[in-house]
């Protein structure tokens, strides 16, 4: 099956991919009542796929957006990476930044983590006052603490000017390392160590749910061990990268040569992306990390093509503001 709506920021309807189902299901948001006392009522399960685009680089013309996503699951919301744009595609989707309550981060490239601090400082801005927990690898607390630092004016004249409570004190930063990441009331997190070179602290992530797993695989080179993590989960989030297209991405790129050396080594071409898909027996595979993003030579149509060797089974090709339902 494959994901075919266009652009979510400029409809005014939600549109969600029935997974399973063999069709593009289309429905408007309604939202449910809340699980928690007071907090909003944040719509249906759904996995959002808010920035699919690999890479930090924003050109000129139309560019997804770097990485980040959203689960809505129980009326709590997950945010899976930052990259620059994540405050605004979260405004698209239509969910409101002051109910933000946990937020991951896979590694520390910028595509995605650039915009965490001021994700959480955009949803302080227009009324956070519950508590955010923000989960990532080694150096998350340098992450966090550089922007309150940067922002501390800011913060502490709005605080005394405006009412505020202290943003910093709203956030709670937890660094992980491969295993269990966090486990609360309907939701298990686990970390598995990826292969990115050079950064050695990236990860997968898997979030188990009553019912519902998503795996997203975060930032690899092809990586077995990654087959058994996601066993049986019903969707998995593979990042991809289409070879043909290296050599017109690269000459738009200065520093070329090293470029396409690390591409080479760190990211996962789309025969690879589908055999951890069938070994691993899922439901569903979502690509997504895509690069190039930005070709338009390089359709949705190439993408299925060049992963169906490898992968049978029901397939979406990721683009900004996607929604899945759970």
């Amino acid at each position: 099956m494959r994901g075919t709506v266009k652009d979510g920021a400029m409809l005014s309807r939600r549109h969600l991919v029935g997974l399973g189902l063999g069709s593009l299901a289309t429905a408007t948001l309604t939202p449910r009542p809340s699980h928690a006392q007071g907090s909003p009522a944040l719509g249906p399960n759904r996995l959002v796929l808010l920035g699919t685009k690999g890479g930090p680089a924003i050109r000129q013309g139309y560019t997804p957006a770097p990485s980040s996503n959203l689960i809505v699951y129980d009326n709590v919301p997950y945010v899976i990476d930052t990259g620059y744009g994540v405050s605004f595609k979260l405004i698209d989707a239509k969910f409101p930044l002051p109910a933000l309550r946990y937020v991951f981060i896979t590694h520390h490239h910028s595509d995605h983590n650039a915009e965490f601090g001021l994700l959480m400082n955009n949803a302080w801005a227009i009324g956070l006052k519950t508590p955010v927990d923000a989960y990532g690898p080694k150096g998350m607390h340098g992450l966090a603490d550089g922007f309150w630092q940067a922002y501390r004016f800011d913060i502490e004249t709005r605080m005394a000017d405006e009412g505020r409570p202290d943003l910093r004190k709203l956030v709670a930063v937890h660094e992980y390392t491969e295993g269990p990441v966090m486990e609360g009331k309907g939701v298990k997190v686990t970390a598995l160590r990826n292969v990115h070179p050079p950064i050695t602290e990236s990860f997968a992530l898997k979030f188990e749910f009553p019912g519902k797993t998503i795996v997203f695989s975060g930032d690899t080179a092809y990586f077995p061990p990654l087959a058994e993590f996601a066993k049986g989960a019903d969707i998995l989030v593979h990042e991809v990268m289409y070879a043909p297209a290296l050599e017109r991405l690269l000459a738009k790129t200065p520093n070329a040569p090293t470029l396409m050396s690390h591409l080479k080594a760190s990211h996962s071409l789309p025969d690879e992306v589908g055999r951890i898909a069938t070994q691993a027996g899922v439901k569903a595979l979502v690509l997504n990390h895509l690069v190039p993003a930005d070709d338009p030579s390089v359709t949705e149509e190439v993408w299925v093509d060049a992963v169906r060797p490898t992968w049978k089974g029901d397939l979406v090709v990721a683009h900004d503001l996607l929604e899945i339902a759970l």
